[in-house]
């Protein structure tokens, strides 16, 4: 008997490491393709720990980027950095390239490949490396020196410090960034110089240059060669050193679900602007005509959500204050006829408040100034066809109420002498004459005084 159980146990034990060995060649590909935004960094966070909770051998990001927002691509940076599965950023395929963001989390990955054909690099940021249309940089004349030199003070004090400010402002962004990036080349032990380089001065380089020059670990052609390369390799992650297993591993293609698609609608400036006046107008029609309840459920529900995309955007706060006063004072000029001076108020505060929403240089995250004129233009002919609406009812003759009384044509219902009763609008009054009526002779009222109405004589 003790016999029996001992192979039992010896059984037990044998398979344990197997199973763990199975468990553990899985690889995890993740696909991180165009703009870096609020949805890609969910998406890759999500599949990070995903691929800790199914305790995977690796997670490769298949990056091609042209770069992102600065708030994404640390998020994603951090998730890298705390996970305990390693992280190999594969730029690929051949064409491919990791430029700007993409760049920064190559070098914080645990393991740097490209395929041939790939570049990476440009990684100045965004904002300061273009100046921004709203604040363009004033043209220099060539004797500018010479004319400051003999005046001394006056503009030339006010020129030199404008551009010190934005001179320091700039130093300060690109010592940011060139720290941040050179803290990851330290880390995993790549070119400290090149990275900053990359920085600093917007450099580029091929996949045959960054093997040359140590920014990368290792080219392949594809993921299956890429992993073959790997195996055997040691990586140091937050769970502690392990030892990649890859050759033969089951691969794994993580795709985007209905979360990371409905983000990546949802956070687009443009759709995200949309929601926002759909939302405010569908409050409008609601409080117009209450108890529709479809307008105000629709408008409620369109306005958090685009104040949740909103959120999760770098959002120029005067532009979005902008945007709301110009929607209140077009919804204003429905209510409050103004001769139309709310209404174009309103249109000019949202165009400009528009064109300031996003607060970024990135490609894919602005507003197209075509959708912005259309809206414009839309909510524009709308608000004037309502208040033109608007002023021809007021301009109509009232019919209910007392205003509809005076000039009421009626009968005298007995001699008036001077008061009576008439009929008018199929209702019995006690009317006053001036003169004396006769019984069913026509009165026009002239007043109105409580129940008793002031009439006159009406010639047949």
């Amino acid at each position: 008997m003790n016999q029996i159980f001992g192979v039992f146990f010896l059984a037990i034990v044998g398979t344990i490491p197997w199973r763990a060995d199975a468990a553990s060649t899985q690889v995890v590909v993740v696909p991180l393709t165009g703009a870096i935004g609020p949805a890609t960094a969910d998406f890759v966070g999500r599949a990070l720990a995903r691929a800790e909770k199914e305790d995977a051998q690796l997670v490769v990001l298949k990056i091609d980027t042209p770069g992102g927002l600065d708030l994404s691509m640390r998020q994603i940076i951090k998730d890298i950095l705390a996970s305990p599965v390693p992280v190999a950023a594969f730029v690929a395929p051949s064409g491919a390239r990791a430029a700007s963001a993409g760049t920064y989390i190559l070098y914080a990955s645990h393991i740097a490949a490209m395929a041939p054909g790939t570049n990476l690099g440009a990684a100045t940021p965004v904002n300061i490396a273009a100046p921004s249309p709203l604040t363009p940089t004033p043209a220099r004349k060539p004797d500018d020196a010479r004319d400051n030199h003999k005046s001394g003070k006056g503009e030339k004090g006010a020129s030199e410090g404008e551009d010190a400010v934005q001179d320091t402002m700039t130093k300060k962004q690109l010592s940011d960034a060139a720290a941040y990036i050179r803290a990851f080349a330290q880390m995993r032990g790549r070119n400290v110089e090149w990275a900053e380089r990359a920085v600093r001065d917007g450099v580029s380089l091929s996949a045959e240059e960054a093997l040359a020059q140590k920014v990368i670990d290792l080219t392949a052609r594809d993921v299956p060669e890429l992993l073959s390369k790997l195996d055997g390799r040691k990586v140091t992650t937050a769970g502690g050193e392990r030892t990649l297993a890859t050759a033969g591993a089951t691969l794994v293609t993580a795709e985007p679900d209905w979360r990371t698609r409905f983000l990546a609608i949802i956070t687009d400036p443009s759709v995200a602007l949309i929601l926002l006046m759909i939302g405010v107008y569908g409050l409008f029609f609601e409080f117009w005509n209450p108890g529709l309840a479809l307008p105000g459920v629709v408008g409620a529900v369109c306005l958090l959500i685009g104040l949740f995309a909103l959120q999760m955007l770098p959002v120029n706060y005067a532009g979005l204050a902008l945007i709301l006063l110009g929607l209140s004072f077009m919804v204003a000029e429905v209510f409050f006829p103004a001769f139309g001076s709310l209404g174009a108020g309103g249109v000019i505060a949202f165009a400009v408040g528009a064109v300031m929403l996003i607060d970024t240089e990135v490609p894919g995250f602005g507003v197209p100034s075509g959708l912005i004129a259309t809206l414009v233009a839309v909510t524009a002919l709308f608000i004037f066809f309502v208040a033109a609406l608007a002023l021809k009812a007021r301009r109509r003759p009232i019919v209910t109420g007392h205003e509809a009384l005076i000039g009421s044509v009626g009968v005298a219902l007995e001699d008036l002498e001077p008061e009576g009763w008439a009929r008018i609008h199929g209702e019995q009054w006690r009317v006053r004459s001036p003169v004396s009526i006769k019984l069913g002779q026509s009165v026009r009222v002239t007043s109105r005084g409580d129940l008793l109405l002031s009439v006159e004589p009406v010639a047949d």
